[in-house]
């Protein structure tokens, strides 16, 4: 991320969007320009890594064939249910097939938790081409309604 892509009005200082960013187990909301002008909206795993965000996903993926066309896009990670909180911001992103293997094994064990289970071995086996996408965050900043509804 870069230096100054924290939002003055962040809910959060840059340490705690950090902590958020590492902890976050739910999936991260990418948006992407379609060819036909109209958002595309995907849900992806992420890793926050060196100020980065970093997915992983098959290159035939219809969010691949958007970004590589027009790099960038939006994301927010939130929670579903009240008190409503998370981050959201958007970026340029870079699509490698260099270590995305290696990235869904790391995805796996954070959102998963385990390698051992059917869905685990089943996403790691597949003979796929897997791609690692890349955010280079320009922009960020997130909202807390916690306080707020809980009263």
């Amino acid at each position: 991320m870069k230096p100054d892509a924290l939002a003055a009005g962040s809910a959060w200082p840059a340490a705690e969007v950090s902590r958020f960013l590492e902890t976050w187990r739910g999936p991260l909301r990418l948006a992407v320009h379609t060819e036909s002008g109209f958002p595309l909206i995907c849900s992806l795993w992420f890793l926050h890594h060196d100020g980065r965000i970093q997915c992983a996903t098959q290159a035939s993926a219809k969010v691949v064939e958007c970004l590589l066309r027009d790099p960038q896009c939006g994301f927010e990670l939130a929670s579903n249910e009240p008190p409503y909180f998370g981050v959201r911001g958007h970026g340029l992103a870079r699509v490698s097939s260099e270590g995305s293997m290696d990235l869904l094994g790391r995805l796996v064990d954070r959102h998963l938790g385990s390698r051992d289970t059917r869905f685990a071995r089943w996403l790691l086996g597949r003979d796929v081409d897997e791609v690692t996408i890349t955010i280079d965050i320009e922009w960020m900043t997130s909202w807390d309604f916690r306080r707020r509804m809980d009263g």
